[in-house]
């Protein structure tokens, strides 16, 4: 919410490494030494991108850093772990990161969704198993999930199948899911689903996809989600729309936006027995912080910041202050460093 080799993305000479490298630079604490500056300079924390095989798939996730408490990004719709570009290598001087491409997105494999036909083969109960055999496989260890949009659903749904696998959720504006059929108005509900289905069901859905997945389109939507237009670069775009180009995106698309049914995060947090950070740009258009903040009230969420001059994806308009946030959160709730 961007190949089958993972060489293609471990080259300094791509443009989000580039622009990795950069940021890591930029991060360097005013004050700082000269020695402290160029070991910046030289030796950014090195990001690395592998695939996982789950259940016959192929998933690709990117690690960085070496000690500390375990974070586990994921991304929101249409995004993959290239949407946190901006904060792996800083969150990853004291913190091992792992950022994953939910199946369906990024590089990772996008089987037909038409198996499950007539329901939704991608839900949020299939990737917060995935997320949390992930965790199991890979990680090997307890995690904070740091997640934007509707990967804030599915770190809610893994929170929720295994709470002792999770030590606290940063949710990044949560998915309000205004369009849940529990959120439809009665008589609206019919004209929804016929039209859902006809996007889904017949040749008009590839069509309208084939129009969605273009450059200046992309470009468009980004434009409208981030609050700051400049943060909206040709570096960007790529990310999201490559992987959008690729066999099976398009059923992927059309499978989730006729997703009406699941979990809704007002369901979810009483029942949450992890720490909770919500974090939310004042600026987004899509899920208005107006109606995000009655989260505030559960149990579980300790902290509720509103994010100036930012929008959908804070974690990639205004990392710095996303970056300091989930450092901060993390290190109120990691025990065993505490302990150490």
């Amino acid at each position: 919410m961007a190949h089958s080799s993972c060489a293609a993305f471990s080259g300094l000479n791509c443009p989000w490494e580039l622009s990795r490298r950069r940021l890591a630079i930029a991060a360097t604490p005013p004050g700082s030494g000269a020695s402290e500056l160029q070991t910046r300079m030289k030796s950014p924390p090195a990001v690395e991108t592998s695939f996982w095989q789950w259940r016959d798939y192929n998933i690709r996730y990117q690690r960085a850093g070496a000690a500390g408490p375990a974070l586990v990004l994921i991304h929101g719709f249409g995004a993959n772990c290239d949407h946190w570009r901006k904060n792996i290598p800083v969150l990853a001087e004291r913190h091992r990161v792992y950022a994953i491409d939910l199946l369906g997105y990024g590089y990772s494999d996008k089987p037909s969704p038409r198996q499950a036909q007539p329901g939704n083969f991608y839900t949020f109960e299939l990737w917060a198993s995935q997320v949390l055999d992930f965790c199991s496989d890979v990680v090997q260890d307890k995690v904070f999930l740091v997640c934007n949009s509707v990967g804030g659903i599915v770190g809610l749904e893994a929170a929720l199948t295994r709470p002792p696998s999770i030590k606290g959720l940063q949710l990044i504006n949560i998915s309000l899911r205004l369009l849940h059929i529990k959120k439809q108005a009665r008589l609206a509900r019919p004209f929804i689903k016929a039209f859902q289905d006809l996007l889904r069901q017949t040749a008009v859905g590839k069509v309208f996809f084939k129009s969605v997945a273009t450059p200046e389109t992309v470009k468009k939507i980004l434009c409208e989600c981030y609050h700051d237009d400049s943060a909206v670069t040709d570096e960007l775009v790529e990310i999201i729309l490559r992987p959008g180009l690729e066999s099976g995106a398009a059923d992927v698309f059309l499978d989730f936006i006729g997703y009406s049914g699941g979990p809704l995060p007002e369901e979810m947090l009483p029942r949450v027995q992890c720490p909770v950070s919500i974090l939310w740009g004042e600026k987004d258009p899509w899920e208005p912080v107006l109606l995000g903040q009655a989260y505030r009230n559960y149990e579980a969420v300790e902290e509720f910041i509103v994010l100036p001059n930012a929008g959908h994806c804070p974690q990639d308009e205004t990392p710095e202050l996303v970056n300091e946030l989930v450092e901060k959160f993390v290190s109120r709730h990691d025990h065993s460093s505490q302990a150490a």
